[in-house]
């Protein structure tokens, strides 16, 4: 395993600040090879409506009385699973306003004086802080974006000096926001053990039970005058457990890739997104994929989101379920801890897919 660097190998620049003193152009560092540029739409507001979208879930019948009702939500998160790896949820119990005061409460720090921000600039050995970039590889092409990382849980590890002091509602709003979708993931959690035709706590007990992880990066994406040329966030699966995102309510951005097509997500009025990591993908032995996903910038607007991370326990192996093994269907991953996976991912930078696939055990 690759030893944890503690210094960034170039000075940091941040991306916001590029934005601000960008007319037509921008830095060679953030232009992607031909092969990794997006194709971009004129308009990528959420007025296109003839984009295929990923699967929209309505929760709201999941814990009633009509079991028809819920088998149907259940199949279609199985389906969603399956198919995409990727869906969306509406009435799922977090408040619209907790949603909105999250969202916001956020994009006002991004918005805070430099020397503000800078206080809690990140290092890459927890990239818990302010930061620019995720790979420590010299010369890298960069990602047109900034962002904030902090830990949720263990409790061990949370650290409120290192969550922004303004603006003055940020440590409040992110408790609760917190506390709201560990609730919520925990019960998605049951819901997909279940899918796989496992006892309800078996997904939940292979990522250490109560001691599971969890952390959030809030992404910004400035405005880019050549968004054609850049990614705010290049190609990756996510390489924990399973995310819940909270999109920009304004601007569209994240794709995700359906075969050989991009697809920019449409999102629902306060919809969480929801996708697979690869912890999932090696406990379902790729029964449920992680996808493979980027973000597009905007000529004219910023983008503003929310990424929560719902992870294992750091020091656990994490292998194929043992009930999920048959002659037909042999382990496909050997055991790594999250710690170990996350070390490996963080050293080399988004890669697409490649990241997990190359941890498949030769046969």
């Amino acid at each position: 395993m690759l030893k944890s660097q503690t210094e960034w190998p170039e000075p940091i620049i941040r991306v916001q600040s590029l934005s601000e003193g960008c007319i037509d152009s921008i830095p060679d560092r953030y232009i992607k090879p031909p092969t990794d540029r997006p194709f971009v739409n004129s308009s990528s507001s959420y007025d296109d409506d003839d984009n295929i979208n990923i699967p929209i879930i309505d929760l709201q019948g999941l814990y009633g009385d009509d079991f028809d009702v819920q088998a149907s939500i259940m199949k279609q998160i199985s389906d969603a699973c399956r198919d995409w790896g990727f869906f969306q949820i509406i009435n799922h119990g977090v408040s619209p306003d907790l949603m909105d005061k999250a969202r916001e409460t956020w994009r006002e720090f991004f918005h805070m004086p430099m020397e503000v921000k800078q206080q809690y600039a990140n290092s890459p050995t927890t990239y818990e802080g302010y930061g620019s970039r995720l790979g420590v590889e010299k010369g890298a092409i960069l990602d047109w974006s900034d962002y904030y990382f902090m830990h949720y849980l263990p409790f061990a590890i949370k650290d409120y000096n290192k969550w922004p002091a303004s603006p003055p509602s940020c440590r409040d709003v992110f408790d609760e926001y917190g506390k709201e979708l560990v609730k919520l993931s925990g019960r998605l959690m049951k819901i997909l053990s279940k899918n796989l035709g496992l006892e309800e706590k078996v997904l939940e007990n292979a990522f250490g039970g109560e001691e599971i992880g969890a952390c959030m990066r809030v992404n910004f994406y400035p405005k880019c005058p050549r968004p054609e040329l850049t990614l705010g966030l290049s190609s990756h699966s996510d390489p924990g457990g399973m995310t819940m995102l909270l999109p920009d309510d304004q601007v569209a951005g994240l794709q995700v890739r359906k075969f050989d097509n991009w697809i920019t997500v449409n999102p629902a009025k306060h919809a969480f997104i929801v996708n697979i990591g690869d912890q999932i993908q090696v406990l379902s032995n790729a029964m449920y994929k992680s996808v493979e996903h980027r973000v597009i910038v905007n000529p004219d607007k910023e983008r503003v989101s929310l990424a929560f991370f719902y992870n294992p326990k750091s020091d656990i192996p994490i292998e194929p379920l043992k009930q999920l093994i048959t002659p037909e269907t042999p382990a496909l991953y050997p055991p790594m801890t999250f710690d170990e996976y996350r070390l490996f991912i963080r050293t080399n930078g988004p890669r697409g897919k490649s990241q997990v696939e190359s941890m498949k055990s030769p046969r």
